[in-house]
């Protein structure tokens, strides 16, 4: 079966600017039972997504992040390739008019990610990764450079939220960068790093549909990760992972070193 970035664009950048751009501002927000924010353009995005996406490869599984926990068990652990999305990552920004949200889908299969897509209505950036073309940004070579800096120079983007309460309070209290960001799109974080407009990163908890097709990209890019135990961030469950990146190799050396992690063997 055939998968072709050039097709998944044309899929997901007129959904996008079609259902989040006209809605932009001017959605109410709701909350679902686990307190996170959903809005029409949220559940609008999927139906229109995946009801493309299944029409051309129906042989393919779908796993969205608005369907019903129920819904999404299971559907892993399929033989066959799962797409995977998050229709509108950013949902707090998107509804408090914050332009800084996206659209992301990844294609899993065999406990690897195949390819990655990510897109920026509102800067119209696409960012796309796969084995053949590597990682790109508007359909150019995206390939994160070395910094040149030390940690105590960088900017860092970190999600204070869902760190455990030690590791937060030390963040604060014996501040290792420079400057620090927290943005509010875990898909958008992970392409903002693979574009060198941050340094490091450090994220206590995202989901499958959060991180598949961002972490993806910046690997394909040159980056480097792991989780908070040391090993590789993406796993082909649902079960929520930590994140720790740096766009070079002595950078996530130094970044690691400081947050105490061991690396294991599979995770670079």
């Amino acid at each position: 079966m055939t998968y072709s970035l050039t097709t998944l664009k044309d899929i997901i950048i007129p959904a996008a600017r079609e259902e989040l751009l006209p809605r932009f501002t001017r959605v109410e927000r709701q909350h679902k039972r686990d307190g996170s924010v959903i809005t029409e353009a949220d559940l609008t995005m999927q139906s229109r997504i995946a009801g493309e996406l299944q029409a051309r490869w129906p042989d393919t599984v779908f796993l969205g992040e608005e369907m019903d926990a129920d819904e999404q068990a299971g559907l892993l652990d399929s033989e066959q390739p799962v797409w995977c999305l998050d229709p509108l990552d950013g949902t707090s920004n998107f509804a408090a008019g914050i332009p800084f949200f996206c659209v992301s889908l990844a294609l899993l299969q065999g406990g690897e990610v195949l390819l990655g897509i990510i897109y920026d209505p509102v800067r119209d950036e696409c960012f796309t990764a796969d084995a053949a073309t590597g990682a790109q940004l508007n359909a150019e070579p995206l390939q994160v450079k070395a910094s040149g800096l030390a940690l105590a120079q960088t900017t860092a983007l970190i999600d204070f939220k869902r760190l455990d309460p030690p590791l937060a309070t030390r963040l604060v209290s014996e501040i290792p960068y420079a400057s620090q960001r927290s943005f509010g799109s875990v898909a958008l974080d992970w392409c903002w790093l693979a574009a060198g407009r941050c340094h490091v990163y450090l994220h206590g908890r995202s989901k499958l549909w959060d991180y598949s097709a961002g972490n993806y990209i910046f690997h394909q890019a040159g980056g480097h990760s792991c989780s908070l135990a040391g090993d590789p961030v993406f796993t082909h469950a649902l079960t929520p992972r930590s994140s720790v990146a740096a766009v070079d190799a002595a950078l996530f050396a130094e970044w690691t070193t400081w947050l105490g992690i061991t690396l294991k063997d599979a995770a670079s």
